[in-house]
């Protein structure tokens, strides 16, 4: 029973080695993908905050122009309404509306003439933003169909490798199973045989009389020193 499970927790980790080895040769494109990724989304966040207020601006301005429209409606009405007036508090009452009128406009005018600049300026911001994100853009492609094309080529001897994996794990008690993922997260050679009287994973020495009694089957031991499965180097090996 031991030595069927060991055999195939070994058969495991040839799986798991070859698995890493055709991750590794990915390199550090999956990487590179998750930061391009990461700053074409934060050059999209600073695109649609400028163009909120590039939005915002031409809104100022057109409600600037609505209501300067309306005061001078409203201006030239007084000024009609001048020309009827029955005493001169009438007419001074009128004049002093119409010059408030003209203060307003001339308020108006100054704040159509500042939201002109600031769209000018912001507009300037806009299209580096956007080039600079059109370029993050281009260089996520590149990137992304590099990997693609590099993914393809591993993708169905991953499947194949995934696939025995699953079916030997399935072989096995769920505890040992446990064990074998948790010592996994440290070493990926995470079964190795005992070699020269060493643990072939980090080359710590293991006492004889636990060599003699590792070749008895009737337990799986660990390296005292990494925490890796161990089995004796004359063991047949499924892999």
């Amino acid at each position: 029973m031991v030595l069927e499970q060991l055999q195939l927790l070994s058969a495991i980790t040839h799986i798991d080695n070859e698995l890493a080895e055709l991750q590794e040769e990915l390199g550090d494109l999956p990487y590179e993908v998750k930061l391009l990724e990461k700053e074409v989304r934060m050059r999209q966040q600073a695109v649609d905050t400028t163009q909120k207020h590039i939005d915002d601006i031409l809104q100022t301005r057109a409600n600037a122009k609505i209501r300067a429209q309306e005061l001078l409606d409203k201006e030239k009405k007084l000024s009609e309404q001048q020309f009827n007036v029955r005493n001169n508090r009438e007419f001074d009452a009128i004049t002093k509306e119409v010059e408030s009128l003209k203060n307003e406009l001339r308020d108006i005018d100054k704040t159509i003439g500042s939201t002109l600049m600031t769209e000018e300026n912001l507009q300037r911001v806009y299209d580096g933003q956007f080039e600079d994100m059109d370029d993050a853009r281009m260089r996520l492609a590149d990137r992304e169909q590099e990997l693609n094309e590099l993914s393809s080529e591993h993708n169905e001897e991953i499947t194949s490798l995934l696939s025995r994996r699953t079916d030997l794990l399935a072989k096995l008690p769920k505890n040992i199973i446990v064990q074998y993922e948790h010592i996994k997260e440290y070493h990926n050679d995470t079964t190795v045989p005992v070699r020269k009287n060493c643990c072939a994973g980090c080359f710590s020495a293991v006492p004889p009389q636990r060599i003699v009694e590792m070749r008895t089957y009737k337990m799986i031991f660990t390296c005292e020193s990494c925490g890796r499965l161990l089995y004796p180097e004359e063991m047949q090996t499924n892999t």
